[in-house]
């Protein structure tokens, strides 16, 4: 299956509504953005204001071997995972899911064309936009991602860990960091 067939295999990730007039306000504000959104960040990624380049740290491990990207996104959807339109894309990545936790946090997975998957916890875009992007109150929850994927997975080294967050992607809006 081709990437673009195996994301739109994937339920679109849906927000629950959220409590409070703020967050409201802005689960009404990203219902309108959402049509748009990805044309948008395409935009701004294409004419160089948003430049993205890597992939994000927290390195869970690959694929099981016999296993396949298919099937394990099909597993992760048993799991309330599903499509993380929204999210801009490393390198080489194949999908981008995500399993929101209330309106404002989510673990965020990726999966790559080598079979690489990396994970970690953070404010959903929707909630905390510029908290999102400065990668504000990131964190790896690795043994939770860990007892999740299961045997689906073969964990990464330590090793290999480290050499992965050295490589970390970048994003700038015009040339510089946002944050």
């Amino acid at each position: 299956m081709d990437e673009i067939a195996l994301q739109r295999s994937i339920p679109e990730s849906v927000l629950p509504y959220p409590k409070g007039f703020r967050n409201r306000s802005k689960y009404v504000l990203w219902k309108a953005i959402y049509p748009i959104h990805g044309v948008g960040r395409d935009l701004l990624l294409s004419l160089g204001i948003l430049q993205h380049e890597g992939r994000q740290n927290y390195l869970l491990g690959h694929i099981a071997p016999g296993r396949s990207v298919e099937d394990l996104l099909k597993y992760l959807g048993t799991k309330q995972y599903a499509n993380h339109f929204i999210a801009l894309k490393d390198d080489d990545e194949v999908v981008s899911v995500r399993k929101p936790v209330g309106f404002e946090h989510q673990y965020h997975l990726r999966i790559f064309k080598d079979g690489e998957v990396r994970g970690h916890y953070e404010y959903t875009s929707e909630s905390h936009p510029k908290l999102h992007m400065e990668k504000v109150g990131q964190e790896p929850r690795r043994e939770e991602f860990l007892e999740v994927l299961g045997d689906w997975i073969i964990p990464a080294s330590e090793d290999s860990i480290m050499r992965a967050s050295e490589a970390a992607s970048v994003t700038r809006i015009l040339g510089r960091s946002p944050f």
